[in-house]
């Protein structure tokens, strides 16, 4: 087997008193798709951190693409990893265009002062045909619905051409039927990309079909890494949950059948 695209050991993040993540570690292949889920503040949003390099690492070690983004190579590894946070409410009034927002993406791999070329606009208006996106395209960034934003994150995330994406409760704030598109699009570039992709999520009814590996958080901690089949079983999520899953009971009522 190749070396691990993301190595892991012994990770851990404190924010003043408070620890966010505690002794994890784990190996993620290239080409992996891994669902993160737990309760809320269960340190999930903090492993992405991690992975991109963002925050204090307290002790442990990480390696992310072959570089140690703590120690001078944080820049690097944020070129190469995308991510996709949950909905943002945004001032209508923003002055900023779909197209301008998707060019962002663009930025690390082209510097922030250079005028994009014909080949990066290419790039861009393809990305946003690609979600679905194009008659989006000289729309103001905050007029969008939620599930618009989505894919114009996506799309951005896409310009970006990255080894690894990172999904951060992605369908939170949004209706059903956007939810069900925005899972759509992400298995759509897990399938087609072949890269490793992270989906966050609490909602055990948002995990992508195509997520076959499963990493359970609790308290700052990995509790259970594993098969999705092995994980994703009533009496563990029930563990996990702690009796919360009343917030989840469309996945809970598919699972109990």
């Amino acid at each position: 087997m190749t070396d691990p695209i993301i190595d892991m050991t012994d990770a851990a993040v404190s924010y003043r008193e408070h620890v966010a993540l505690e002794g994890v570690s784990m190996r993620v292949h290239r080409g992996e798709f891994v669902g993160v889920i737990g309760p809320n503040g269960a340190g999930k949003t903090t492993l992405l951190t991690v992975v991109n390099g963002l925050g204090r690492l307290a002790r442990g070690s990480v390696r992310v693409l072959g570089l140690d983004p703590f120690n001078g190579s944080g820049h690097l590894v944020r070129r190469r990893v995308a991510y996709v946070a949950q909905v943002e409410r945004l001032d209508p009034r923003l002055p900023i265009s779909v197209r301008e927002t998707v060019q962002v993406g663009l930025c690390g791999r082209v510097g922030w002062f250079r005028r994009p070329s014909r080949a990066d606009r290419d790039r861009v208006d393809e990305a946003l045909d690609w979600v679905g996106a194009a008659h989006l395209a000289e729309r103001p960034i905050g007029h969008l619905s939620g599930g618009e934003y989505q894919r114009v994150a996506i799309a951005r995330a896409l310009v970006q051409d990255p080894d690894i994406y990172l999904f951060d409760e992605p369908t939170a704030s949004i209706d059903p039927k956007a939810q069900r598109e925005i899972l759509a699009l992400i298995q759509r570039v897990h399938a087609q990309r072949k890269t490793t992709v992270f989906q966050v999520t609490h909602d055990l009814g948002a995990l992508a079909e195509r997520c076959q590996r499963l990493v359970l958080m609790k308290q700052g901690h990995v509790w259970r890494d594993g098969p999705r089949e092995a994980l994703f079983r009533p009496a563990l999520l029930r563990d996990l949950y702690d009796g919360e899953l009343a917030a989840h009971a469309r996945a809970w009522g598919a699972l109990c059948g």
